[in-house]
């Protein structure tokens, strides 16, 4: 492997949590990691939620659209180094042949998009799921992945997943 690394994080609808992560990994990859998103069955939108948010925290929103994970597994595409998924859903589909054989995690964090109420409580979901995802992925970002051989990358992946860190309460 070598940097830049392109990381793909996955959910079904790719609307909030996949896009969300797809910045911050943009934003904390500083250049050495690429991050994009896509799902399984996606939305076609990305949740108004999400665009506020990282609207709000300066990132470019630009180019974020809700696509298929289909796009990633044809010819051309780019190369992916590591696939994460963000829901529990597209952990457990059948995913596409990968090519490359990219280093794969599940990630799993709660779903801002599926939480109804004022939008101050949206907001708040929303912005808890960006501090989990912040928190995973500035951890995956700091490893030595080039001094690391696979099984030593994916064990690490593996324990990022399984950071708890509650959600802020009301």
């Amino acid at each position: 492997m070598s940097a830049p690394y392109n990381v793909l994080f996955l959910c079904t609808g790719n609307s909030a949590r996949s896009i969300l992560a797809e910045s911050i990994m943009n934003r904390v990859g500083n250049g050495r990691f690429v991050g994009y998103s896509a799902g399984s069955m996606p939305k076609g939108e990305v949740h108004p939620h999400a665009i506020q948010l990282l609207a709000s925290l300066d990132h470019d929103i630009s180019r974020l659209r809700s696509k298929s994970w289909e796009e990633f597994a044809v010819q051309g595409a780019p190369k992916l180094d590591f696939i994460m998924t963000v829901c529990d859903n597209a952990a457990g589909e059948i995913c596409p042949i990968w090519p490359g054989q990219p280093v794969q995690a599940h990630w799993g964090v709660p779903d801002p998009a599926a939480v109804e109420g004022p939008d101050p409580m949206v907001a708040l979901a929303f912005a808890d799921t960006y501090r989990m995802l912040s928190n995973r992925i500035g951890l995956f970002a700091s490893l030595p992945v080039e001094s690391l051989g696979r099984m030593a990358i994916k064990r690490q992946m593996d324990d990022i997943g399984q950071t708890r860190d509650e959600p802020a309460r009301a």
